[in-house]
């Protein structure tokens, strides 16, 4: 196993962002047969960091034979932010290429996904609901999703990064709206998979009840599971292990021997 950190420049950001790449054990082989990448991505009060100290993803990353990538972002929300850099351009659509020019990574659709955690939750669905044609699957956890009720509730600090993030007047609120991204999305030839949990405790839990049944009426493969819990590392873990067995086959020490 690998497990790498540093930092990559950014043209769309014009600095350097932090980066976390873990791999599977057995890196010989990868060029071989290349593994899946998963775009992991944090939230309001994580950084590349989070994931990889409070999460299984080396023991993951063998088991599905996925390489995870965790940027950087900030409190962007993962948005090209009206005060402020080009958060979403730099994940959405420069990252990838970086890490396809850098890793033995494909860059084919059915090879690349996008899953995160909170603010991490909505980056991973606005990804996946923009950019289908790049990424297969989306898996969300504890989503800050429904962007109105963020706006609304924020106060103090939140408030002035909200304004910096979508407009004094919450002008780019709507072209960010993971409703109107989805029934855009619905209109394309391709369409992900999405994969959404929710600690039923969870301050933000009603958000993903509301966009749960918004989904029922959209094209798109909706998997929404939910159980006792809070904003908290144990469902995350628990959320992104699920994820893994919904999306991956299982890799068996069979199949190793079997790779030439």
């Amino acid at each position: 196993m690998a497990y790498l950190k540093g930092s990559i420049y950014s043209e769309a950001l014009q600095m350097r962002s932090g980066l976390v790449i873990v791999t599977p054990k057995n890196v010989a082989d990868l060029r071989e047969k290349p593994p899946k990448a998963v775009y992991l991505l944090h939230g309001l009060s994580d950084n590349c960091d989070d994931w990889a100290q409070n999460a299984q993803l080396p023991l993951l990353a063998d088991a599905y034979r996925l390489i995870f990538l965790v940027p950087e972002v900030q409190r962007s929300f993962y948005t090209d932010m009206a005060y402020g850099p080009a958060y979403f351009t730099y994940i959405a659509d420069e990252l990838p290429q970086l890490c396809q020019s850098l890793l033995p990574l494909t860059g084919k659709r059915e090879d690349t996904y996008v899953m995160g955690l909170s603010m991490g939750g909505y980056g991973a669905l606005k990804c996946a609901l923009s950019r289908p044609e790049r990424f297969a699957g989306c898996a969300a956890f504890s989503a800050a999703c429904i962007l109105e009720d963020c706006v609304e509730f924020a106060q103090g600090q939140v408030m002035q990064e909200m304004r910096s993030v979508f407009g004094l007047n919450s002008e780019l609120l709507p072209q960010n709206d993971l409703r109107f991204l989805a029934k855009e999305c619905e209109k394309k030839p391709q369409k992900p998979e999405i994969f959404m949990t929710c600690g039923t405790e969870d301050f933000i839990h009603e958000q993903s009840v509301k966009f749960r049944e918004f989904m029922k009426g959209v094209d798109i493969p909706f998997t929404y599971q939910e159980w006792p819990g809070v904003h908290e590392w144990y469902l995350w873990n628990k959320s992104l292990h699920l994820a893994c067995r919904h999306f991956f086959p299982r890799v068996t020490p069979e199949d190793y021997c079997n790779i030439v």
